[in-house]
Parts: C-alpha cells; sequence; structure tokens
C-alpha cells in the first residue's frame, strides 16, 4: 500500500492552521526567484489580488514589513510617516533570511522570526480574497484580507506611489 505523500507545511501555514484561517495553498515550479507578476500569470490569478511582502529598515535601525499590490511600488515617504520614521529603505538582501527565515520571492509577513510593526496596503480592505507567498519558493497563498492582518498583527495604510 502506497504512503498518502505528506503535505509539507511552512511556518506560515502553521500559524494560519493554529489560528483557525481557512487558506488555499497554489503550488508552482519554481527555484530560484520569479517576480509577483510572473506568478499570478503562471497561477492564473488577476494581478490585483496578488500582494508582495517588502522588509524595510529606518533611520532609527528599526524593520518594518510592507505588503502591496504586486505590481504597486513603495512609497518610502508615506510609508515612513505611517511607521513613525524619518526615512526608510529597503532591507539590503543578504538581510533578509537571516532576519525574516524566508528567502526572497518566499516572503510572507505571517511566522517572521520576529515579529515586526505590519502595514497592509489600504486597497488590500476592498479584495474578498488576497493571495501572498506561503513561506517559501513556489508556494502562494489565498485567504481572506481581515484574517492576513489579523494573524500578521498588522494595520493597513496608503503606502504606495500613485500615478499622476
Amino acid at each position: 500500500m502506497a504512503k498518502k505523500e505528506k503535505e509539507v507545511k511552512t511556518n506560515a501555514m502553521r500559524i494560519l492552521d493554529k489560528n483557525k484561517v481557512k487558506y488555499e495553498s497554489h503550488t508552482y515550479e519554481c527555484t530560484e526567484f520569479t517576480d509577483g507578476g510572473q506568478i499570478a500569470d503562471l497561477l492564473g490569478i488577476d494581478h490585483s489580488k496578488v500582494y508582495k511582502t517588502l522588509v524595510t529598515v529606518g533611520k532609527s535601525k528599526n524593520y518594518y514589513v510592507f505588503v502591496l499590490p504586486i505590481d504597486d511600488e513603495i512609497d518610502f515617504k508615506k510609508a515612513a510617516k505611517v511607521v513613525g520614521e524619518k526615512s526608510l529603505e529597503m532591507l539590503p538582501l543578504k538581510e533578509l533570511t537571516p532576519l525574516t527565515g524566508y528567502v526572497r520571492g518566499g516572503c510572507t509577513s505571517v511566522g517572521m522570526k520576529k515579529q515586526f510593526p505590519t502595514v497592509f496596503n489600504d486597497t488590500i480592505e476592498s479584495l474578498e480574497k488576497v493571495v501572498v507567498s506561503g513561506g517559501q519558493l513556489g508556494l502562494q497563498l489565498e485567504l481572506a484580507p481581515a484574517d492576513l492582518i489579523r494573524v500578521a498583527r498588522g494595520s493597513v495604510g496608503d503606502v504606495i506611489v500613485k500615478e499622476g
């Protein structure tokens, strides 16, 4: 009798399970970083539903996590104001895994090594479901935005560059 293949659970999935959050996982073949747009296209998911997770460092040397639509850019001035910093910059890539426990392309706002202040762009509130990284390359999780914000202990604010 063949053994049933056990589903591999990431830290993010275990935390969502523990908090009784319903989510759907989407997997795809991936051995290296792929941007969110390519992932959305690969999975056939509307770009407006897919959000990326960015880790920044403030002038104070504190770390902040921002979750925003894949096709948008972070507005560092707005983001700094939202978290009460003078300025913010992206965390150097070489520091991402040691700080968060996640690799580039697999970083998610749930289950980092430490809890950092997390801000979700306010566009997330208009969605029924949001798709974010599941904590490893090749895995996306789809869930209700309110559940994601609650489990990540996040807040909501306007942190993206507006066109025009």
